[in-house]
C-alpha cells in the first residue's frame, strides 16, 4: 500500500485495467500495420479478436472505476485523462465496425488509421499511469 506524509493512500484498482486493455488496443494497431505489409489474412483477424477483448476489458475498467468510487478509493475524477481513455475505448468500438467488413477494406485504411490514433490517445494517457482519478487518503479524505 503506498504511503504518504497523511497517512495511508488506498490503492485504485481501475489503472490495472486500464492498462490491459490498452495493451490490447496497442497490439491491435501492431497487427493492423502487419496486415498491411503482408496482406496475410490472419494478421486482420488478430486485430479484430484484440479490439474485440479490448473493448470487453474496458467495459470491466469501467465497472472497477464504479467500484473505486463507490468504495471510495477515488476521490475525483481527472478530466484529461478520463477524456482519452473514453475516446479512445469509442473509437475502438468503431473500430470494431470497420474490422468486421470484407477483404482489405477491413482494415486499410480507415482500420489502421483509427488504430494508430487509438494508440497515441492511450501512450499520451500512459504517462499519468493509467489513472483517470485521483486516490482519496484513508485517514483523512483528502485528495492524494
Amino acid at each position: 500500500m503506498e504511503r504518504s506524509l497523511k497517512g495511508p493512500t488506498r490503492v485504485l484498482l481501475h489503472p490495472r485495467f486500464i492498462g490491459a486493455g490498452a495493451t490490447l488496443f496497442i497490439a491491435a494497431f501492431a497487427t493492423d500495420a502487419m496486415y498491411c505489409e503482408t496482406s496475410v489474412w490472419q494478421w486482420a483477424n488478430f486485430s479484430a479478436w484484440l479490439i474485440t477483448i479490448g473493448l470487453v476489458v474496458a467495459l470491466v475498467a469501467t465497472i472497477v472505476l464504479v467500484i473505486d468510487f463507490l468504495t471510495a478509493r477515488a476521490a475525483r475524477l481527472q478530466w484529461i485523462p478520463f477524456l482519452l481513455v473514453a475516446g479512445a475505448a469509442l473509437l475502438s468500438l468503431i473500430n470494431a465496425l470497420i474490422h468486421s467488413r470484407d477483404a482489405w477494406t477491413s482494415v486499410v485504411p480507415q482500420g489502421v488509421m483509427l488504430s494508430a490514433v487509438v494508440t497515441v490517445l492511450l501512450l499520451i494517457a500512459a504517462l499519468r499511469g493509467w489513472r483517470v482519478s485521483t486516490a482519496q487518503d484513508a485517514a483523512l479524505g483528502d485528495r492524494a
